[in-house]
């Protein structure tokens, strides 16, 4: 598959499709034009210049009135790039830094950053080759754009930094060498283009959105095998209920209960309680209100990835350079935020599930285990699952909310969105741990329902957790058991 990289609109959804179906990336004629033409207007531009172009002609930041000589414009722009290189903690996944060059690529070719042809083509033959430069998880305030992790994201292109290339790990200038590419020379404005942006940010973003769409499914379907286990009253999820209050992420949770429970024998028998507990009852206003954050945080993401986002901008066409603001993560902090909150309330209602399951209601031994007292059974793994919720608790503190002076001042007011999203992949994986020991208590309880049987769908996800976790009969290592279902069920494609 091959992908142009073009002015046409870049939803999520293509993007997961570019990275799944491994496309190539090539310019499409009308970026290479766009390009051209905004890097042939810059350096026409710039002998005339008879006043500052901040970035271009200056120092950044607070040194934005300090004028440099033509004679030492790209040195200027191979200083940029070494001194922001500051990044420290973990490294960044490789799949979330593959995500980073095509956002950083796709921002450059829109033609209003200044970026020559060589330079684009340069990280389009970084990500086509899969080589991903090492890019740490801290050092970005999310407002000047992502500077430190953009700066680690670019340093190989100059023949510095590092990258993973065939799970080893290169020099920037080893990989250069082996792939015959000369250490590039960078031109005016193109070390601050590069540098600016929010595609650290964005790149955390969009791979959180897409494995959150996958946790949405699965905490329905999780949520239903628990449904039926406790022997839940299905009147919960009728229609009516829901179409009196239709927010779109209840409905769509409620039909998909009814749907994922449709032939279950449990669900159908009679009943001796009236009502479930809110964990049970409320999934569509619970899962649903996370549902509803989903889509309203992906739209915000979507105008992010398809926006220029460094600074200065660049206008060919009206004879401007224009010093905005564009890179500063605001919407990006405040929708990653609210994410992190949606995860987390995933996980806090499953969690209850889970407590539910094992607290001997409902004909359920207690801790599911048979000879309780002799055997602990699954009372541990709730255990687990409450320490983690209460650390996502902790982590969606917003830090759209924070904000410390930088830069001399001249960078008085930043957005913290870097530290959003890190915590964002943090809560992403908890949530993934807590619906796996929620499936774990599921597929334990269902079997105490035997002989009844769950609907084809619940009956079809037990299945795939017994190809790799037995019936708990008596007391085992359970981390092995979590470990082996949450890799089985979030497994990377």
């Amino acid at each position: 598959m091959v992908h142009h990289i073009s002015s046409a609109h870049l939803s999520i959804d293509q993007i997961e499709a570019i990275i799944c179906q491994k496309a190539t990336l090539v310019l499409s004629q009308e970026s290479v034009d766009k390009i051209n033409t905004c890097r042939t207007y810059l350096d026409e531009k710039i002998p005339k210049a008879e006043k500052p172009i901040y970035g271009v002609n200056t120092g950044f930041g607070s040194l934005c009135n300090i004028r440099i000589s033509a004679s030492d414009l790209s040195q200027l722009q191979y200083n940029l790039l070494v001194s922001h290189a500051c990044g420290t903690g973990e490294e960044l996944p490789t799949e979330i830094v593959q995500l980073m060059l095509l956002l950083k690529i796709q921002s450059l070719s829109y033609g209003h950053s200044g970026c020559s042809i060589q330079t684009i083509e340069r990280l389009i033959d970084m990500y086509n080759a899969k080589i991903y430069p090492i890019v740490y998880q801290q050092g970005s305030l999310g407002a000047s754009g992502d500077l430190a992790p953009l700066a680690h994201l670019c340093l190989p292109i100059i023949g510095l930094g590092q990258v993973h290339f065939q799970n080893n790990r290169y020099s920037g200038r080893e990989i250069n060498a082996m792939m015959g590419w000369d250490n590039l020379s960078l031109q005016s404005k193109e070390g601050l283009a590069l540098l600016n942006g929010t595609q650290f940010m964005s790149a955390c973003a969009v791979f959180t959105i897409i494995e959150a769409r996958k946790c949405s499914l699965y905490a329905d379907k999780i949520a239903a095998m628990s449904f039926d286990a406790f022997d839940g009253r299905i009147d919960a999820f009728h229609p009516a209920i829901h179409a009196i209050r239709p927010h779109h992420g209840q409905v769509k949770t409620a039909q998909n209960m009814l749907e994922f429970l449709s032939g279950s024998q449990i669900s159908v028998q009679e009943k001796n309680h009236v009502q479930d507990p809110y964990s049970f009852r409320c999934i569509p206003q619970v899962h649903g209100a996370s549902k509803d954050v989903l889509r309203q945080v992906e739209e915000t993401i979507t105008i992010e990835i398809n926006s220029v986002t460094d600074n200065p901008n660049i206008f060919p066409e009206d004879d401007l350079v224009l010093s905005g603001g564009n890179f500063h993560g605001q919407p990006l902090a405040l929708a990653l935020d609210y994410l992190c909150l949606a995860l987390a309330e995933w996980g806090s209602i499953s969690e209850r599930r889970t407590y539910l399951l094992i607290s001997g209601q409902r004909g359920l031994p207690a801790y599911l285990i048979k000879d309780a007292g002799i055997n602990s059974g699954l009372m541990i793994p709730q255990y687990t699952a409450a320490s983690i919720v209460s650390q996502n608790k902790q982590l969606c503190s917003p830090s759209s909310i924070d904000s410390i002076v930088s830069s001399n001042g001249q960078e008085d007011h930043v957005s913290m969105g870097a530290n959003a999203a890190t915590k964002g992949l943090r809560v992403l994986e908890n949530l993934k741990t807590i619906l796996a020991i929620e499936l774990l208590n599921a597929a334990q309880g269902l079997e105490f329902r035997r002989p009844l049987k769950s609907s084809s769908t619940i009956e079809s996800l037990f299945n795939q957790v017994r190809e790799h976790v037995s019936f708990i009969d008596c007391d085992r290592e359970l981390w092995i058991d979590i470990a082996s279902i949450k890799g089985k069920l979030f497994a990377k494609n």
